[in-house]
């Protein structure tokens, strides 16, 4: 089991950058697959990008395609989201998730481990 958790989240201006970067504890990291959410208040948590386990295959959503990139570092069992050119309708809770597989997908139930959450809230 594996356990995640979240940081890199605050408060920044449209336009602006933020790294989030998550955790992994335990046992599996490098085995699976791994992918970032976000939810908006009232709104459906929502696919941004995932990673395949080797870190060779990489999938965004297209509102997030040439501003954010994940990435993950197999030895610190860390995955990353760097996002640039932030817009107001970026802001959410961002959860990173741990696939069932290997490639990664957008399907919400393919995840089965997720983190705590961390706030993204770009002002205009």
């Amino acid at each position: 089991q594996v356990q995640l958790v979240e940081s890199g989240g605050g408060l920044v201006q449209a336009g602006g950058s933020l790294r989030l970067s998550c955790a992994a504890t335990g046992r599996g990291f490098t085995t699976y697959a791994m992918g970032w959410f976000r939810q908006a208040p009232g709104k459906e948590r929502e696919f941004i990008a995932s990673i395949s386990s080797s870190g060779g295959n990489t999938d965004y959503t297209d509102s997030v395609k040439g501003r954010f990139t994940i990435s993950r570092d197999n030895v610190k069992n860390t995955l990353f989201l760097q996002m640039n050119g932030l817009r107001p309708e970026d802001t959410a809770v961002y959860y990173c998730a741990q696939e069932r597989f290997v490639i990664g997908s957008r399907v919400v139930a393919n995840y089965k481990n997720w983190g705590q959450g961390t706030q993204v809230t770009v002002s205009s």
